[in-house]
């Protein structure tokens, strides 16, 4: 991806040093009374939720936080630039680069995908977008260096010394040994993680003559990415090992904000999962516990819709709140996951995001979040709407993989 001169230094925003912003709230004390927005908005069965109330909450995050988003491009395309084994025999291994337009100068994005080898029938998939380049959540050696703009990386280039450097956060051995196979995309091909005017990822391919930037309801990063992984369904629909009817979409801290959004938008995913969402994620906006809506704003104002700006320290007059963004998966499973030291995403406030979501999944018959306490630490609860809360901090580990996968067999299996 070519870059704009103006990328300096002083563009890289803070990621890790925001995990624990003194400049927020942390006492449960001071969390003041809310009231959320009404969810069901007079709905009183399934056809109604579809039909009518679903619809308007859509509209409501489109145009004041997500920003619309584009359709399928027109002139994209699939190319496997390599095929082979993995891991000693046990894994099918394709790369494949989607181009999304004609032309060597097309915006692109690659993706790693991982199938148990010997699988009887089609297989379901997680899919997942990566902070640090395909290359490096394995250490397989086949798996192409990643050539986009790379956060914290010298001269903003990753190389061979980051193969296998977030391997714990994809514990690809056991989704194989499950029956799952893995497909995973570096989030930057789709949209560089820095606020460029976007002028660097996909957004210019949509420009209409004289466009320079998104307008105020249109998508930003996080509109990208999740358009971004619809994309790749759109490949997974084509390669005949893959069940695409069974894909989970996955994704940590602002890429769970991102697996939500996807998953909210487009109904083929038939299994979301937000693991440390936080603030425009999972959390309630209106708790002002950990990450607010004026963080979001200030440090990263390239995430979201020109209009979400209007909400810093306003989160009062938000047409919505994160409960709502859950509901849109209603019929669908959804999985949400929190780290007890991980204050900064509000583990509480993602609780009761899928606790408040539940009214939405009753109209189907669904039960919903199981439980109307937070339950206690490493004790998941999982219904139509899953959840736990792990020891440790903002990161995903083995815990989380093994509850993602028990609540995948719960309902991809059972499909």
């Amino acid at each position: 991806m070519r870059l704009t001169a103006k990328l300096t230094a002083g563009l890289l925003l803070a990621t890790a040093a925001l995990a624990q912003n003194p400049d927020a709230n942390y006492d449960e004390e001071k969390v003041g009374a809310y009231q959320l927005p009404d969810l069901l908005g007079g709905a009183k069965s399934a056809k109604e939720w579809k039909e009518k109330r679903r619809p308007e909450i859509v509209r409501l995050f489109v145009e004041e936080m997500f920003g619309v988003a584009p359709g399928k491009p027109k002139n994209m395309s699939f190319e496997v630039v390599e095929r082979g084994e993995a891991f000693g025999g046990k894994a099918e291994r394709t790369q494949v680069q989607v181009a999304f337009d004609k032309g060597p100068n097309a915006p692109k994005m690659e993706i790693l995908l991982y199938l148990p080898a010997g699988a009887i029938g089609k297989v379901p998939v997680f899919l997942g977008l990566n902070f640090q380049g395909n290359h490096a959540v394995t250490d397989d050696a086949a798996v192409r260096v990643t050539q986009s703009w790379m956060r914290n990386a010298p001269g903003n280039k990753s190389d061979e010394s980051k193969r296998g450097a977030a391997k714990s956060r994809w514990d690809i051995d056991a989704i194989l040994a499950r029956g799952y196979g893995l497909a995973t995309i570096y989030y930057g091909d789709i949209d560089p993680d820095f606020d460029d005017g976007f002028q660097n990822g996909v957004h210019p391919l949509f420009y209409k003559p004289g466009q320079t930037k998104p307008g105020e309801n249109e998508w930003g990063s996080i509109g990208a990415w999740a358009w971004g992984l619809s994309r790749a369904l759109d490949y997974l629909e084509t390669n005949p090992r893959v069940d695409a009817e069974r894909v989970a979409v996955m994704g940590h801290s602002r890429l769970g904000k991102t697996s939500l959004w996807a998953g909210a938008m487009d109904e083929r995913f038939a299994l979301v999962i937000s693991n440390d969402s936080g603030a425009g994620g999972a959390a309630l906006s209106r708790r002002i516990y950990g990450e607010e809506v004026r963080h979001l704003n200030k440090s990263f104002p390239h995430w979201f819709d020109g209009n979400f700006k209007k909400y810093r320290s306003n989160e009062t007059a938000l047409p919505f709140d994160q409960h709502m963004l859950i509901a849109l998966m209603a019929p669908r499973p959804v999985y949400i996951a929190s780290a007890v030291e991980d204050k900064w995403a509000d583990p509480k406030g993602e609780f009761l995001s899928g606790m408040h979501a539940t009214p939405a999944y009753k109209l189907f018959g669904k039960e919903g979040m199981p439980a109307a306490e937070m339950p206690g630490i490493e004790q998941p609860v999982m219904g139509t709407i899953g959840y736990h809360v792990r020891r440790g901090k903002h990161d995903v580990t083995s815990y989380d993989w093994e509850q993602y996968l028990k609540f995948a067999d719960m309902h991809l299996k059972a499909k």
